[in-house]
C-alpha cells in the first residue's frame, strides 16, 4: 500500500487528487496543512491523516515525511524556502518520490511570452528540485479551471509549452498526480508541463 504525503492538503487540486486517491487507490493519505480544521470532514475518514503543521517547520516537517512513499507538494508562498524545506526533509528521511506543483514558464518554455520576475520564486523553487538527488516530477500546469473532466496532454522540459491560452482542468491536473504517485518510475527526474488537449 503506497503512503502518500499531501503538503498543502487543502489546496484546489490538492482536494481533487485526495478524492482521487481514496476513489481510485487503495493508499493512504497524510494530508499536512497549516490549519487543519480546513479539512476536519475527512479526519474520520479510512486511509487518511491530517497534520498540522508549516512546510518550513522542519521539526514537523521531518517527522511527516518519515515513512512515505511518496510526497505531493501543491504550495504557494515562499516558493524557494519551501522547495529547500521538502529536500532537506526527505533526505533526511530516505523519501525518494517527490511530485512537485510549479507552474508553466519557469523554463521559458512559451512561445512569444515573457513571463518576468512574477515567475521568479517558481523558477528557483524548480531549480533547487532539479539540482538534488531526489526521483522527482515537477507539474507545470497551464491556467486552471474547475470542470468535471480529465483532459489533457503533456510536454516535457525543453519541448515548447502547447496551448497556453487554453485552461486546464484541476481534475486533469490530479490525474496526472494520481498517476505519477502510483506508478513507480514513470516521470523520474522530468518536468512536464500540462495542457488542455
Amino acid at each position: 500500500m503506497t503512503k502518500v504525503l499531501i503538503l498543502g492538503g487543502a489546496g484546489q487540486i490538492a482536494r481533487v487528487a485526495t478524492r482521487l486517491f481514496l476513489d481510485r487507490t487503495d493508499a493512504d493519505l497524510t494530508l499536512y496543512l497549516r490549519k487543519a480544521e480546513r479539512l476536519s470532514k475527512l479526519a474520520s475518514t479510512p486511509r487518511v491523516r491530517l497534520v498540522e503543521g508549516d512546510v518550513l517547520d522542519a521539526t514537523v516537517l521531518t517527522a511527516a515525511v518519515a515513512g512515505q512513499d511518496v510526497v505531493y507538494a501543491n504550495l504557494d508562498g515562499q516558493m524557494e524556502a519551501q522547495a529547500r524545506a521538502i529536500v532537506s526533509a526527505m533526505t533526511a528521511a530516505g523519501v525518494r518520490r517527490l511530485i512537485f506543483i510549479s507552474s508553466m514558464g519557469v523554463h521559458d518554455e512559451i512561445p512569444g511570452e515573457r513571463t518576468g520576475a512574477i515567475l521568479d520564486p517558481y523558477r528557483r523553487a524548480t531549480a533547487l528540485i532539479e539540482a538534488s538527488d531526489l526521483d522527482y516530477a515537477i507539474i507545470r500546469p497551464a491556467w486552471l479551471n474547475d470542470r468535471d473532466e480529465i483532459a489533457y496532454a503533456t510536454t516535457v522540459k525543453g519541448e515548447p509549452f502547447k496551448n497556453a491560452s487554453a485552461t486546464v482542468s484541476r481534475k486533469s491536473v490530479a490525474d496526472l498526480v494520481v498517476r505519477l504517485a502510483t506508478s513507480p518510475g514513470e516521470g523520474v527526474r522530468q518536468s512536464l508541463g500540462v495542457h488542455a488537449e
